[in-house]
């Protein structure tokens, strides 16, 4: 089984997982949503967003370069760009990138199932473990 810096255990990968579609979720509903490019007289609420979504990147982003192996750094990638977007789209509305929507959902779509595949070799893992014994 490869060695994971960040999803070092099944509890933890989980945690990634019900994250990872949680956030699909939302953004398959905000998608629905028209979002405005921000500016001077743009609502608080917009402006928090935007903080929001870089903390969030930036803390992916610093995920991703941590991460142990390609597959991990992947999944960490996979869902850096999915915020990435989020960002993009908060500060220049819809009009100016309308395929950030698509790029969000793609990118955590794709993210799931990576996550399923590193869940999936904790559980082959722990199934082999109880075979042995």
């Amino acid at each position: 089984m490869r060695r994971y810096a960040i999803l070092s255990n099944r509890k933890r990968v989980i945690i990634a997982l019900v994250h990872t579609v949680a956030f699909l979720l939302l953004a398959v509903y905000t998608g629905t949503l028209v979002v405005r490019p921000l500016h001077a007289g743009s609502p608080v609420s917009g402006w928090i967003m935007a903080g929001v979504y870089c903390a969030v990147t930036t803390a992916l982003l610093v995920l991703a370069a941590v991460s142990g192996n390609a597959i991990e750094r992947i999944y960490f990638g996979l869902v850096t760009t999915s915020a990435g977007f989020g960002v993009a789209r908060q500060i220049v509305g819809d009009a100016g990138i309308p395929v950030a929507v698509y790029v969000r959902v793609a990118m955590l779509a794709c993210a799931v199932a990576v996550g399923v595949a590193i869940l999936r070799e904790y559980l082959g893992g722990r199934n082999e473990v109880r075979r042995a014994t």
